[in-house]
């Protein structure tokens, strides 16, 4: 893949004055630029314009941390497969069998209403309720504004790239965009990550990751789930992403860095898609075009659908559970002790 390394503040200011005086976009909505450092846009982050002392004085007895220092790097998730499991808290749905009645024609949705606390169940509600006293107002309404606009039916495939940054790049922009699940193929020698740059601002707290070995390994669940495999791929084979229906459950899939993607993947996938160049690089950074196959998606289901989020309510209270548990490790023995005190009530009652 081949990125422009280079790009002059002449040639940025053109675009600003523009920017500023066109109408808003249907997909963008254009928002003067703020003054202040943009920390605030992120999922995590806290800026206030409140005195330092009126902020302390607010602070609840849990307040949030900031997400781009948590523990869960990139580099640690992908390295460390265990961490990836322990980051998903309610129960997942069981792999569907090849052909499933229960998948065809609706998309994937991998969790059930299920808290598990030793041998106690607790409901995606009961742990909204046990843990809302403890989340800021603030940072409840984010929450609930990001699970509103959250999607499994178009989901991200990243394959054998050997740039933590692209992978945290990639990721950050499928939370931006409401991409809720994202996949990571490791093959061969690109098992041993490079240059991790921590660009994800934390993105990868908030997503479904899901590991595989395999293109095969990997393509054969997701279409168990319902998914079409889209590869990105420049060729005379390759349809334009502007002419595909993204209102079906769809996989985005971007390859290597510099290999591109690997004919096992190129082989098994549905339909190969591309970027249509118009200038004199045949090709984008690998996570750049991740970035914009994703943002073209979302617009295209809004188009079609007038939405992108498309979660059920029963779906969206599991994941709103979810991501109350995900807010900090400390929400977990919150849990757990209102699942000892429904055990020891449920005990009293025999």
């Amino acid at each position: 893949m081949i990125a422009s390394k280079t790009l002059t503040l002449s040639s940025l200011a053109p675009a600003i004055h523009r920017t500023r005086n066109q109408p808003p976009s249907p997909f963008l909505p254009f928002h003067p630029l703020p003054s202040s450092p943009l920390r605030f846009l992120g999922l995590g982050s806290h800026g206030s314009n409140k005195p330092l002392s009126a902020r302390c004085a607010s602070v609840p007895a849990m307040d949030p941390p900031s997400d781009a220092s948590s523990d869960d790097t990139v580099e640690d998730l992908l390295t460390k497969g265990d961490r990836i499991e322990r980051l998903m808290k309610m129960e997942r749905r069981a792999e569907p069998p090849p052909l499933a009645e229960e998948v065809r024609g609706r998309r994937w949705f991998p969790y059930i209403d299920v808290f598990r606390s030793g041998t106690v169940e607790v409901s995606s509600r009961e742990v909204v309720d046990a843990l809302d006293p403890y989340i800021m107002d603030a940072r409840k309404e984010r929450i609930r504004r990001a699970v509103a606009n959250r999607s499994y039916s178009v989901c991200l495939v990243v394959e054998g790239l050997t740039d933590f940054g692209n992978v945290s790049a990639a990721f950050r922009s499928a939370d931006a965009l409401g991409v809720q699940s994202v996949h990571v193929i490791s093959c061969g020698g690109s098992k041993r990550y490079r240059d991790n740059r921590h660009v994800s601002m934390g993105a990868e707290k908030w997503l479904d990751i899901e590991l595989w070995n395999s293109p095969s390994e990997c393509f054969t669940a997701l279409k168990k789930r319902g998914y079409r495999i889209a590869t990105a791929r420049l060729g005379t084979d390759s349809a334009s992403v502007y002419e595909l229906d993204w209102s079906q459950p769809t996989a985005i899939v971007v390859g290597n860095e510099h290999m591109g993607i690997s004919e096992e993947a190129l082989s098994l996938s549905d339909l190969h898609c591309m970027l249509p160049m118009k200038g004199m690089v045949d090709s984008f950074n690998v996570s750049v075009a991740a970035g914009i196959l994703m943002h073209h998606a979302v617009c295209d289901r809004v188009s079609r659908l007038g939405h992108h989020g498309d979660l059920m309510p029963e779906e969206s209270e599991i994941l709103l559970a979810e991501f109350y548990l995900r807010h900090r490790e400390s929400t977990i023995s919150i849990v757990h002790e209102y699942a000892k005190r429904k055990a020891e009530k449920l005990s009293a009652k025999l």
